[in-house]
């Protein structure tokens, strides 16, 4: 049974329409930077950004990505658990925002960078993506699928306009497949 999947993805979609419909853009651009994970707010130890940030995103969802979004982690619910994807969500998430974060602090960037708004479900959907590649029949189907979704999330840092979210999307994507490493199927979780 899937329960997470469209109660995450809905939740995050109405309330991107309600902070849409009932907030100005100033009031709306505080509580998106109120819960972004930007360099700022965890320079100042604002952990509880890297929960508020995957509820949140800066306008609703386009249909095509909210439907994939739906799609991906509502088959990794169903196929490995409600718990794993969202302990895969997590990992992807909160462990793509601290790497980025980290490259961040060595790099000391503009103050742009440091205070953009940084929030959505992309870090988590990339990284159960990933993930999910352990589920493709091992041999060169499975090498294929890892070869190319690599090879799409590196496409954006080799070009000029690279962003710190073009390093967390890649980031999130390796720690999944490092999660699809290990076969769960195999130790009894689902």
């Amino acid at each position: 049974m899937i329960a997470l999947t469209p109660a995450y993805v809905g939740g995050v979609q109405l309330g991107a329409y309600a902070v849409h419909r009932l907030l100005r853009a100033p009031a709306r651009e505080r509580l998106l930077h109120a819960c972004s994970t930007n360099a700022e707010n965890l320079d100042a130890g604002r952990w509880s950004t890297l929960v508020t940030s995957a509820l949140m995103v800066e306008e609703p969802m386009e249909l095509p990505y909210a439907l994939l979004l739906l799609a991906v982690l509502g088959y990794a619910e169903y196929a490995y658990g409600a718990w794993w994807a969202a302990g895969v969500f997590a990992l992807g998430h909160a462990g793509a925002t601290l790497l980025v974060y980290g490259g961040l602090r060595a790099r000391r960037p503009p103050a742009a960078t440091r205070t953009a708004v940084d929030v959505g479900a992309s870090y988590g959907f990339n990284a159960v993506l990933g993930a999910l590649t352990g589920a493709l029949p091992a041999g060169p189907l499975r090498a294929a699928a890892r070869g190319a979704l690599l090879a799409i999330g590196a496409r954006p840092l080799l070009g000029r306009g690279r962003t710190f979210t073009d390093a967390g999307h890649f980031a999130a994507l390796a720690l999944g497949m490092g999660v699809s490493l290990v076969d769960y199927r195999s130790t009894g979780n689902r």
